[in-house]
């Protein structure tokens, strides 16, 4: 890791976004008390995990990417085990008992954890995040293996805790960000590389590059079309339609040259920039 730093507030449901290997994982370790830090400083809630571990392991659920279950207990049983290690005492029934409603776990939970779907599983292991009721939870690659109704599920399930939490998910999946999260954080190789607070940014008219998508009427050349200010790239479609890049809004500069060269434009338009073009770029 190479110093990265970012701070979560109350209520958001961040994308935690890298290709494999990219510290995603490392950073999460770090955050829930599972891996040690010699430098630096990691809060929550305020308070340094280092320093604090005991108090900050009560405020913060963690869901590891492998979700390590002991197969051969019955899903309650182990449900009850985990809070146990919480201290619940008397209450962990309450607890439990509401956690096997509020994720779905009812159909199944006089089932052996080894008897059990992916999805399920997955279920039983934010279940086992969520038992010490925390304020915030960090869910590493929570749906890798689903099938598709298992996905849909899972990604309501989250939705539905983050409205009052907040949370850190892990991903790679573009797909992931855009059905559960309201920002997301980009690492690559140890650092931060975008912090986006409004995914609407990830769009054509991002803080680097303008796309345009424009057909003329006549053929135009490529060398010709260059000379416009701000553009920075074309692609020829055809020897009327073009694709330009550039580095500012240059709609009302392509019009005048289209009228200073007698052509005439028949569509221009924007191009969205999807999170799969923003993700090979930031992380290429």
């Amino acid at each position: 890791m190479k110093n990265i730093g970012f701070e979560i507030g109350e209520g958001e449901v961040v994308g935690f976004l890298g290709p494999n290997g990219a510290g995603k994982t490392t950073t999460m370790k770090i955050l829930a008390g599972a891996l040690s830090y010699e430098t630096g400083s990691v809060k929550i809630c305020d308070m340094e995990v280092s320093k604090n571990q005991i108090m900050t392991s009560n405020l913060v659920g963690y869901l590891p990417e492998l979700n390590p279950l002991y197969a051969d207990m019955y899903v309650k049983e182990y449900l009850l085990f985990v809070a146990e290690t919480y201290h619940l005492g008397k209450e962990k029934h309450t607890r439990v008992n509401d956690l096997i409603d509020q994720v779905g776990l009812r159909p199944e939970f006089q089932k052996k954890i080894n008897q059990l779907s992916k999805g399920y599983k997955q279920r039983v292991g934010l279940a086992q995040a969520l038992i010490p009721n925390p304020r915030v939870l960090i869910l590493d690659e929570p749906t890798s293996g689903l099938d598709p109704n298992q996905l849909e599920e899972i990604r309501n399930l989250i939705r539905e805790i983050g409205k009052e939490r907040t949370v850190l998910l892990s991903t790679h999946i573009m797909q992931e960000i855009k059905a559960i999260c309201n920002r997301v954080i980009v690492i690559n190789k140890g650092e931060i590389v975008a912090d986006y607070s409004d995914l609407s940014k990830i769009k054509a008219f991002d803080e680097n590059n303008f796309h345009f998508e424009v057909e003329f009427a006549k053929e135009e050349l490529s060398e010709n079309l260059e000379t416009i200010q701000q553009v920075t790239s074309i692609k020829k479609i055809s020897n009327t339609h073009f694709t330009f890049i550039a580095s500012s809004d240059i709609r009302s500069d392509i019009f005048d040259y289209a009228v200073k060269t007698n052509n005439k434009i028949l569509t221009i338009k924007a191009i969205e920039r999807s999170m799969e073009d923003v993700f090979r770029m930031l992380t290429k």
